[in-house]
C-alpha cells in the first residue's frame, strides 16, 4: 500500500481519523431521504475545509466516517463540525427530526487515529 501524504508549507502529514457517532436516543431516523441527504452533506463540509472522506456509510442510527484531515484539526474539531453543521442543515430539512428529538446527533462520539498500515483494514470495515 502505498502512503499518499500531504503538503503544507509546515511539512509533510497523513492523518486519517474514523468517527462514529448516533442519533440521540440511538433512534433509527437515518433512512431514505435523510441518509442520502446526509452523505451530501458530510461531503460538502469535508470540501469545504480541504479534508478527504475515504469511506462513509449512513446507518438508520449510526454514521461510520473515514476521513484524512489536516494537522491543524484536533479530533473534535473534526467530528464536531460534521454534527453541527449535519445537524442544523437536516432538522431545517427534514421537519419530523425537530419533533421527535431534542437534538439530531448524542453529544458523544468515537474518534479513533488510522495509521497507513490499518487504513486498508478500517476502510474495508465501514
Amino acid at each position: 500500500m502505498t502512503r499518499k501524504v500531504r503538503r503544507f508549507s509546515g511539512g509533510v502529514y497523513d492523518l486519517g481519523l474514523h468517527i462514529v457517532w448516533c442519533p440521540k436516543y440511538r433512534r433509527s431516523v437515518l433512512g431514505g431521504r435523510v441518509a442520502e441527504r446526509l452523505d451530501e452533506l458530510i461531503r460538502q463540509k469535508a470540501d469545504e475545509r480541504g479534508w478527504e472522506v475515504i469511506a462513509l456509510e449512513v446507518m438508520p442510527d449510526q454514521v461510520h466516517l473515514f476521513v484524512k484531515h489536516d494537522p491543524k484539526s484536533s479530533a473534535s474539531y473534526v467530528a464536531n463540525q460534521f454534527k453541527g453543521f449535519t445537524s442544523r442543515v437536516l432538522r431545517e430539512e427534514f421537519p419530523h427530526l425537530k419533533s421527535r428529538m431534542p437534538t439530531l446527533w448524542s453529544s458523544s462520539y468515537f474518534a479513533a487515529s488510522v495509521g497507513a498500515v490499518s487504513a486498508a483494514t478500517v476502510e474495508k470495515y465501514i
